[in-house]
């Protein structure tokens, strides 16, 4: 970790890391930035990340930590908008986020920008105050659009993202698939990749005892999985739903799904329309969007949490749940292969086709009562995935950065 104070301004301008999380345009890379923004204040760094107002009644100016904030900038309409529409916004935004440095008298040592859209404004960041240029994608236009689910990423975001990567200092990747998608879809260079895994509060996301977290929830002596994310089709969602008519004509089996806002009512639609034709519908209860406090409760109350998806940058919920005791049946994605045990913490399997999901959760669901001692055990699997270690890992590698940008060219 570098040994002075770093000056970090992080952009991440069309999701608001103190959003409600499962909303459409608000997940894992808000946890994310909230996360690193507050560890690096306190390892003695100043980080001021930026914003687009979103809501009239957004403060100015709010504390994440003992030298983060949180700053919004007014950059057209002051509501949420699609993050595509962000684009068009965007020199708004930059020309707003440079009044309030001038005004305060701010200056940074170096810009981390968060998606491409940030990375567009780091971008003219860059030039203006002649700076390097941090930036982690967290997700990839070519990626998504090489699986083919949902909607089709423009070529509009594939352009810029190759732009960036060529023009940025360094690239942040959360795993080694992360850096290979990098070099393969858009070219970039090995050296230029920096890889830092993601982390989880472990502080926060503690086991409860099951039968203490069922009580608070309401909920009876049930087998229960629970699905934690933004509803939308990368998550595949629908295969989890495929997947639990083949766990066999269990009454007490009960699927619990936490994602969604009131932009997501459409593909809550569709998803209830699908548990109704496959006969589970009384098996499935949509909840929305829960507290990130509430969280540890369901976690711990379930007896498995399930990670369908078709594509994850890490698998931030995967990493919630294992802290809280809970074992995880996911898809191969992210960096799970590398953090599930199989057979100990859960098991990742081979794609997210209904009947494979199905064969991994009704082995889990075979083990024994989860205890407490189990539960510990689960948990110390990620105990090196501490917020606090991830933020000392991003310190360094920004101060390299730093000290290469500044060495004189001879």
């Amino acid at each position: 970790m570098p040994s002075s104070e770093l000056r970090i301004a992080m952009l991440a301008a069309h999701s608001c890391p103190v959003g409600e999380l499962g909303a459409k345009d608000t997940g894992g890379m808000s946890v994310y930035i909230r996360e690193v923004a507050r560890e690096l204040s306190e390892q003695g760094h100043s980080v001021d990340v930026y914003t687009r107002v979103h809501d009239p009644a957004d403060p100015i100016v709010e504390e994440l930590g003992t030298r983060a904030r949180l700053i919004h900038v007014r950059a057209g309409q002051e509501a949420k908008i699609n993050k595509l529409e962000v684009y068009s916004y965007l020199p708004e935004f930059t020309r707003n986020l440079e009044n309030f440095r001038l005004d305060n008298n701010l200056s940074y040592d170096l810009v981390f920008s968060h998606y491409w859209l940030s990375g567009l404004v780091g971008q003219s960041l860059q030039k203006l105050w002649r700076v390097p240029h941090v930036i982690m994608f967290h997700t990839l236009g070519a990626v998504k659009n090489d699986i083919g689910v949902g909607e089709e990423d423009p070529i509009l975001r594939i352009d810029a993202e190759k732009e960036l990567i060529d023009s940025c200092q360094c690239i942040i990747a959360a795993t080694d698939k992360g850096k290979e998608e990098l070099e393969h879809f858009y070219g970039a260079a090995p050296g230029k990749i920096s890889v830092v895994p993601c982390g989880v509060n472990m502080e926060l996301f503690q086991p409860v005892t099951q039968s203490v977290a069922r009580q608070k929830l309401g909920l009876n002596d049930e087998k229960i999985l629970v699905f934690v994310g933004r509803l939308d089709p990368l998550k595949g969602i629908e295969r989890l739903l495929e997947a639990v008519p083949r766990l066999g004509d269990s009454p007490g089996l009960k699927l619990i799904i936490i994602g969604g806002d009131e932009s997501s009512s459409g593909e809550v639609e569709k998803l209830r329309q699908l548990s109704s034709s496959l006969g589970i519908r009384n098996k499935i209860d949509f909840l929305g969007t829960v507290k990130q406090t509430e969280l540890p409760y369901y976690y711990s109350a379930a007896d498995i949490c399930v990670v369908p998806s078709y594509y994850e940058s890490f698998g931030l919920v995967a990493l919630e749940a294992l802290s809280c005791g809970t074992p995880v049946v996911s898809a191969d994605v992210g960096d799970l292969k590398n953090i599930i045990l199989p057979g100990k913490t859960g098991y990742v399997v081979k794609g997210n086709n209904p009947e494979i999901l199905a064969g991994g959760i009704a082995r889990t669901l075979k083990w024994p009562t989860r205890s407490a001692e189990t539960a510990l055990a689960i948990r110390a699997s990620v105990g090196r995935f501490s917020w606090g270690d991830v933020a000392s890992e991003i310190a360094s590698e920004l101060g390299k950065v730093l000290d290469k940008w500044l060495v004189p060219v001879t």
